[in-house]
C-alpha cells in the first residue's frame, strides 16, 4: 500500500556470508526477501549479482538462487521421494547426492514413499531442506525457515546453513530464531516499524 517499510537500504555479501533479517511481524522482512528474489520489484534502486543488475542478467541471477518460504513449497500428494525427484527434474542439474542420501541427511528415513500430506508440519519442513541439498543454487533465501522445526531439525538446518557457507554460498534469511553459527558469517539487518 501506501505504507514505506524501508528506504535507503544498501546491503552487499560475499560468498562464505549469511544476513539474517530482524524486524517484528509488519516491519517489512517478507517483503525485502521477495524483491530480492525478484517475485516484486524495488519503488526505487536495482539488486545486482555478481556485479551485474537483475534487470540484466535476471535469468542467471534465477539459476543460482533457491527461495523457501512461509509455504514448505511442496506436494501433499507427492512423497517426500517424489517432490525430490520433481525438485530435481525443474534443477536440470545432477545433484552432488543422491535423493536418497538428503532424505536421510533430513532424518526422513522410513517416510520417503509416505504422501506428504500424512507427515507432520516438521517432517514436511524437512522436505523443504531436502531441496536445498540436490540444490545448485550458490544464494539461498529462507523467510522462517525454522518454523516448525524440533531441535533435531534446527541442527540439521544449521548444519545444512554451515557447509553452504563454507562451500562459497550466501544466505539472506528472516528468522525471529537466533541462528546458531560462527559470527565469521553473520551478518544482520534490522527492520524498524
Amino acid at each position: 500500500g501506501d505504507r514505506e517499510l524501508f528506504t535507503g537500504l544498501s546491503l552487499s555479501l560475499q560468498a562464505g556470508e549469511l544476513l539474517q533479517i530482524h524486524g517484528a511481524n509488519g516491519s517489512g522482512k517478507t517483503t525485502l526477501l521477495r524483491i530480492l528474489c525478484g517475485l516484486s520489484l524495488p519503488d526505487a534502486g536495482e539488486i545486482y549479482w555478481q556485479g551485474v543488475s537483475l534487470a540484466e542478467n535476471r535469468s542467471r541471477f534465477l539459476q543460482n538462487l533457491h527461495y523457501v518460504g512461509h509455504s514448505t513449497g511442496i506436494k501433499l500428494e507427492l512423497s517426500p521421494l517424489e517432490n525430490l525427484q520433481f525438485a530435481a527434474a525443474l534443477n536440470g542439474e545432477a545433484s552432488r547426492i543422491t535423493l536418497q542420501e538428503a532424505l536421510d541427511r533430513v532424518e526422513l528415513f522410513g517416510f520417503e514413499t509416505e504422501p506428504a500430506r500424512t507427515l507432520s508440519a516438521g517432517q514436511r519442513r524437512r522436505i523443504g531442506l531436502a531441496r536445498l541439498l540436490i540444490s545448485p543454487a550458490k544464494a539461498w533465501i529462507l523467510d522462517e525457515p525454522f518454523t516448525a522445526l524440533d531441535k533435531s531439525g534446527v541442527r540439521i538446518l544449521e548444519s545444512l546453513l554451515h557447509e553452504h557457507l563454507g562451500n562459497g554460498g550466501i544466505v539472506v534469511l528472516a528468522s525471529h530464531s537466533p541462528v546458531n553459527l560462527h559470527e565469521r558469517y553473520l551478518k544482520n539487518l534490522h527492520l524498524l516499524t
